[in-house]
């Protein structure tokens, strides 16, 4: 373990942390259910149909050797299921839940916070 981390299991402490390589590293991924507009209610649960979609994420860390125009801060639609499994640490900013992505991933970025929607192949579904 890096000197100045402290961990327990359910979360690590830090001052900050860094991406490595060309990784990019997210926070703010949302699981939670929705409603479309038809007011369907999709349920929470990603391992069937109804939870398969893309999901927005802020940008947390960029590794350095990430050939990239994007930023920290920035949101970015990433493909489903293309993120690691979440890990929960503490830094300066408060308590996030993080996720390593490949760049290849990243579909869309905004300069905004954009909400999840279900994305399928016909407009306004």
């Amino acid at each position: 373990m890096a000197i100045g981390l402290k961990s327990n299991i359910n979360r690590i402490h830090c001052k900050s942390l860094k991406a490595i390589n060309d990784k990019v590293i997210v926070h703010g991924m949302d699981f939670g259910g929705q409603t479309l507009k038809s007011g369907i209610i999709l349920m929470d649960d990603d391992k069937k149909s109804a939870g398969i979609k893309p999901r927005w994420a802020q940008v947390y860390s960029i590794g350095p050797n990430a050939m990239t125009e994007l930023k920290v801060g920035q949101y970015v639609l990433v493909g489903h299921g293309r993120w690691t499994r979440g890990i929960n640490i503490v830094d300066e900013e408060g308590e996030k839940t993080i996720r390593c992505v490949d760049l290849k991933d990243c579909m869309l970025v905004s300069d905004e916070p954009q909400q999840n929607m279900a994305y399928g192949d016909k407009e306004g579904a």
